[in-house]
């Protein structure tokens, strides 16, 4: 599951503008429409353990990680699903629609997030149509990029469990062998 999520996430960056420079869904955006997205995040510092968001909650935005380690984790046990840093960005599909999140995000140690949420991302398309077109565009494709992992994922797995069935359902061995 780590290679799923990492496979589709933005690269390392440091500042602010490398961050969003890395993140897919602005990676095709000139100087100019970057600094007007940037007027659109939302920084906030979370502390180690602190809840970014909770499984069951309604999504409401997107974080991009501009310094710090993040845990995407399934609840009730918390087991992990992946450790998200600098430059990986997650909760996306909440710009899109309010779904219900799937995952716990909790901050692995003191984190700076930068947020952007869908009213914000909504008030760009009714401002600057053209803009908005293009980053709802390459979330598209990024959304699409997901499910086709997911669904090799799946298979993947469905095929693993399939193999583990027949062995175990395979003729016994009773140790009087050839």
């Amino acid at each position: 599951m780590q290679s799923l999520w990492k496979s589709l996430l933005g690269g390392p960056g440091t500042a602010e503008t490398d961050v969003l420079q890395n993140i897919p869904l602005f990676e095709e955006l000139s100087s100019r429409e970057l600094d007007a997205v940037r007027r659109l995040l939302h920084r906030r510092e979370y502390v180690a353990g602190e809840s970014i968001f909770v499984q069951g909650e309604p999504g409401l935005g997107m974080y991009i990680i501009e310094r710090g380690a993040v845990s995407i984790q399934s609840e009730p046990t918390g087991r992990e699903l992946v450790e998200l840093t600098d430059g990986d960005f997650f909760g996306e599909i909440a710009l899109l629609n309010e779904v219900i999140r799937t995952a716990t995000a909790r901050a692995k140690t003191d984190c700076t997030l930068l947020s952007l949420f869908q009213p914000d991302l909504l008030a760009l398309l009714d401002r600057n149509s053209r803009l908005g077109v293009k980053v709802l565009l390459a979330l598209a494709r990024l959304v699409g990029l997901r499910l086709v992992e997911v669904s090799d994922e799946v298979e993947d797995l469905t095929r693993e469990n399939e193999d583990l069935r027949a062995r175990a359902d395979g003729p016994a061995d009773d140790g009087a062998g050839s």
